[in-house]
């Protein structure tokens, strides 16, 4: 019998070998491979081809979704299951579309990581029980296209901090949000400076997207940073009446989106 070729990739080198030394106690599995970080991954894929990639999200140089964008594109046989502590379900569902077959959380990788692996290299999808929304679960097992129930902005179910290089990497990484978001039919929020609205509506334009009828649908929402500031801001410090003002612009987002049983997107 052949043996199943595993690439594994992560930037927290105890966990990558945790993650090595239970795959290599399974016969069948063979690790080729370990790198710490995307545009590495991307190469050994295309280098080994092989049949599976273990792929963390929060990587440097590239992340794991933009990695597994790019590993379709060189090893495309290759299936991809994400291994990431990210327990949101719009990034798990940013992940899948990007190419992955699974997503467990890390936190549950001692019950999980097997079946997963065993069901993704069976053709399967596999998604585990640590993420935050059951509807993405039901979905993808009915091989449907995403259907997600809107939540209220102050639960705070899930964020993500992200930090960009430049005005470039920004407008790409949050444009690239927004389509996923409308992709879904759900709604997102923006707060930015005018400069980067305008740049972020000319990328959006640029990928097809008909800015002035998803603005009109309230699928798209573009608030100032400085005007939206001034609304919970005080001179010297955070003045709360002023900051109970700010929910009920996200709230009026939301109440758009359970029109319509979208989820809400605030970044």
């Amino acid at each position: 019998m052949s043996l199943i070729r595993i690439l594994v990739v992560d930037d927290y080198e105890p966990w990558r070998r945790s993650v090595c030394s239970t795959l290599q106690n399974v016969a069948e599995l063979q690790v080729i491979g370990e790198v710490s970080d995307g545009l590495a991954a991307v190469q050994r894929a295309r280098e080994l081809q092989p049949d599976l990639i273990l792929l963390d999200i929060g990587l440097p140089t590239m992340n794991g979704i933009e990695a597994a964008r790019r590993i379709r594109e060189v090893s495309t046989s290759s299936k991809i299951l994400f291994m990431s502590e990210n327990r949101c379900w719009d990034t798990a569902n940013e992940a899948l579309r990007s190419g992955g077959s699974g997503y467990v959380v890390k936190s549950n990788a001692a019950s999980e990581l097997m079946p997963a692996v065993h069901a993704v290299l069976h053709g399967k999808r596999f998604l585990g029980s640590g993420l935050k929304d059951s509807n993405l679960a039901e979905t993808a097992q009915a091989g449907q296209r995403d259907r997600v129930t809107a939540a209220s902005p102050l639960q705070g179910e899930c964020h993500e901090l992200r930090f960009c290089t430049d005005d470039e990497a920004f407008v790409r990484d949050f444009s690239r949000s927004i389509r996923v978001a409308l992709d879904n039919g759900s709604a997102s929020l923006v707060i930015a400076t005018e400069p980067h609205r305008a740049h972020l509506l000319q990328k959006l334009r640029a990928d097809s997207v008909d800015v002035d009828s998803v603005v009109a649908r309230g699928l798209l929402t573009l608030l100032d940073l400085a005007d939206s500031l001034s609304t919970f801001m005080g001179n010297t410090a955070t003045d709360e009446t002023r900051f109970a003002a700010m929910p009920r612009v996200i709230l009026e987002a939301v109440r758009t989106a359970k029109e319509h049983e979208l989820h809400v997107a605030i970044g």
